[in-house]
């Protein structure tokens, strides 16, 4: 099955644009209509739909983490530093991650970026 990411709320636009212009299948947080949803909640749904997240939160480390300790499983966590990735090599990478990998690569992964 084809990546599909789920947007955490913190992405900045540019990054879901440019996927959407390449192709990607995105949907956002604030278009799913959980602006101000907590962690769990977003990661929760995102597994609801089978969608990888994307992030430039910490906290979804964390969250992930657990998730992995626990055995809950997740449809995986893509990671970015908002401070060492540019925008061009998020919406680059990802494009790669969607186009290369399947969901069951995903599955109860981190990947982190850049790559």
């Amino acid at each position: 099955m084809t990546i599909r990411f789920y947007m955490d709320e913190n992405v900045p636009r540019q990054i879901t644009l440019g996927l959407r212009l390449r192709g990607i299948d995105t949907l956002t947080v604030q278009d799913d209509g959980l602006t101000g949803a907590s962690d769990p909640q977003v990661l929760a749904r995102a597994t609801e739909l089978q969608r990888v997240i994307f992030t430039r939160d910490d906290d979804f480390l964390v969250l992930a983490h657990q998730c992995q300790q626990d055995s809950t499983p997740f449809y995986g966590v893509v990671y970015a530093h908002p401070q060492t990735s540019s925008i061009g090599a998020c919406v680059h990478d990802l494009e790669l991650v969607a186009k290369i990998c399947t969901l069951e690569d995903c599955l109860n992964q981190v990947q982190y970026l850049p790559m």
